[in-house]
């Protein structure tokens, strides 16, 4: 890695520290989450965050875009939402000045830097559809028209796990675009005393931003030079393969409970989630113990226990964390 990359890496690994602390004067408690999120951001990733109702998952997207300085757009999914609402469509225009008629496309909310797919389980598959190009590809195709999207480009979902009336699962296709599936669990009683604390206070709280979109593509670029050992991609390479209970390196315990595994890109979702991992921590190299570190976020999403696998109270994470324990090198292992 070069000089200026290590440069990078220490000045991320400090700003990271300044960037928490930052959120903790709106956030109060979910460090992992903001770390999985940043790590999502700086990987160029998409994230899908699944937690009960005021668990402060809008807020906190709201303030990182604050803290990142980036254009800010939030969907609210509903039954009725249409494809055209999230991508933008054409209105016909008429010139007051010579009376012709034409057609001019308005831009959808889908063009920020930041967008929050704000419950969208809520949706049909047919609107939740239109975010699949975007989140491959970085642009939207309107008619004849290919249009980009503004860079760095994130789409962050956020769902809840427990009303299931009026609900459209999301497709295995879509959940495969999110690079995280990030669970934002009930704070402590120590947080939750100092969330209503808070909140039934006057507080005039405001963040203040700790880089820009070009501070973000160059991070991004310096996470994507991050060297990675052979030994580490075949871990990575292993752990995802070893999910697949049809595949013949599958452990017994995963042949009979997961009936579909992770595809492709999780191994490579893996390698770039642990290369972020790594550079948040000031390092410049990534090592088995970040990939062991995202595995759960990363897979838990790209893994479906079978029937009897639920029936007993046992959950993808459950699996993954056994499958980390089976294959690690032991040596190497500290998560």
């Amino acid at each position: 890695m070069a000089n200026d990359d290590k440069a990078a890496v220490e000045k991320l690994h400090a700003l990271y520290g300044q960037m928490k602390e930052e959120l903790g004067r709106v956030i109060v408690g979910q460090d992992q989450v903001v770390e999985q999120v940043l790590m999502a951001i700086f990987c160029r990733g998409h994230a899908l965050l699944v937690g009960v109702p005021g668990l402060a998952k809008t807020l906190l997207v709201s303030t990182l875009a604050r803290a990142l300085d980036l254009s800010y757009k939030r969907i609210q999914f509903t039954p009725d939402l249409m494809p055209a609402d999230i991508t933008g469509t054409d209105v016909l225009e008429v010139d007051q000045a010579s009376g012709r008629r034409g057609f001019r496309f308005v831009h959808g909310p889908i063009f920020a830097n930041l967008v929050l797919a704000d419950e969208i389980n809520r949706t049909p598959p047919k609107t939740q559809a239109a975010l699949l190009e975007a989140m491959q590809e970085h642009h939207v195709t309107v008619g004849e028209h290919t249009l980009p999207l503004p860079k760095p480009f994130f789409v962050l979902a956020t769902q809840n796990p427990i009303e299931q009336e009026g609900t459209y699962p999301l497709p295995e296709a879509q959940l495969d675009r999110f690079l995280f599936n990030i669970r934002v669990d009930y704070p402590s009683e120590e947080e939750e005393r100092e969330i209503i604390r808070r909140v039934t206070s006057p507080s005039d709280s405001k963040v203040t931003a700790m880089m820009n979109a070009e501070d973000i593509l160059r991070l991004q670029d310096v996470v994507k030079r991050v060297p990675v050992g052979d030994h580490v991609i075949d871990f990575a390479a292993k752990l995802a393969r070893s999910t697949r209970p049809k595949d013949v390196s599958a452990p017994d315990f995963v042949k009979e409970m997961v009936s579909w595994g992770a595809g492709p890109r999780a191994g490579i979702s893996l390698i770039t989630a642990a290369k972020a991992h790594a550079v948040l921590r000031g390092r410049f190299h990534a090592t088995t113990s970040d990939v062991a570190a995202v595995a759960i976020p990363v897979l838990r999403h790209r893994v479906l226990t079978t029937f009897n696998a639920e029936a007993a109270g046992v959950s993808s994470d459950d699996v993954i964390q056994k499958l980390i324990q089976t294959l690690a090198p032991k040596e190497e292992l500290v998560i």
